[in-house]
């Protein structure tokens, strides 16, 4: 448990839903909407809505962000973004190792570090994610497989802590009929934050741990509100408005 926690972050990950049309009117109706909150809110969205996005969030106090990015500064990478383009076009954060992008695209540590290492000297803020398995939770090798997930995805990765934040995304309670409890999110996050003690001595204390499990508005206080937990990485409850007001006035 840190000495003072850092500030709640809602990070808010579309995934590949909404039409880029969607984005601004979106946008604007939530800083219409947005109730008063100490939490930070972040709307990750797919690169072709964030032209709209920083165009319709300025100045908002809403960041915006881009749900992956290329390892490389230029060059012949078709359909590749990279961190120069996203920060140029005014965002602030970038998802990194998500655990889709992990399976279906055969994301390794390796690559997720270059990736969070890029972002970071773009000055943009990576959420590197890291989670395990169900098969892994079943053998009792949860924290150890994560943990060593975490290390080996923030090798080289020396940017000011500050300006990271790590997601635990519980694999095994994806599609699984399992559920993962508050308590589940403490019991690793509290694991995650000592070891980003061992990694980065007293300014891992700045870094916020978010839980990327289903987070919705009944259970968003409980979740956010255990020690070593600073916010949510939100899937699927973030793509109806009424859902992200209502995580946000729980919240306070």
């Amino acid at each position: 448990m840190t000495a003072s926690k850092p500030p709640i972050l809602l990070a808010l990950n579309w995934k590949m839903n909404k039409l880029p049309s969607e984005a601004g009117p979106w946008a604007k109706a939530l800083q219409e909407e947005l109730p008063a909150t100490q939490a930070e809110v972040a709307v990750l969205a797919p690169a072709t809505h964030l032209a709209f996005l920083a165009s319709d969030l300025y100045g908002s106090g809403v960041a915006f962000g881009a749900q992956d990015l290329s390892a490389h500064a230029s060059g012949a990478y078709t359909g590749e973004i990279s961190a120069a383009m996203l920060s140029d076009l005014g965002a602030r954060y970038v998802i990194t190792g998500h655990s889709e992008r992990r399976t279906m695209h055969g994301e390794s540590d390796d690559t997720v570090a270059a990736k969070a290492r890029a972002a970071q000297g773009a000055r943009l803020v990576p959420i590197v994610c890291v989670g395990e398995a169900l098969e892994i939770r079943e053998a009792g090798r949860h924290i150890d497989v994560t943990l060593t997930q975490l290390r080996g995805s923030l090798n080289r990765v020396d940017g000011d802590p500050s300006q990271l934040v790590i997601a635990y995304e519980p694999v095994w309670a994806i599609g699984t009929g399992r559920t993962a409890t508050a308590a589940d999110a403490e019991e690793m996050a509290g694991a995650i934050r000592k070891t980003l003690h061992e990694l980065y001595g007293e300014a891992a204390s700045a870094i916020r741990v978010l839980y990327g499990g289903s987070v919705k508005p009944d259970n968003v206080r409980e979740i956010c509100g255990q020690p070593n937990v600073n916010g949510a990485l939100v899937g699927g409850a973030s793509l109806e408005l009424p859902s992200v007001l209502g995580m946000l006035a729980a919240l306070g």
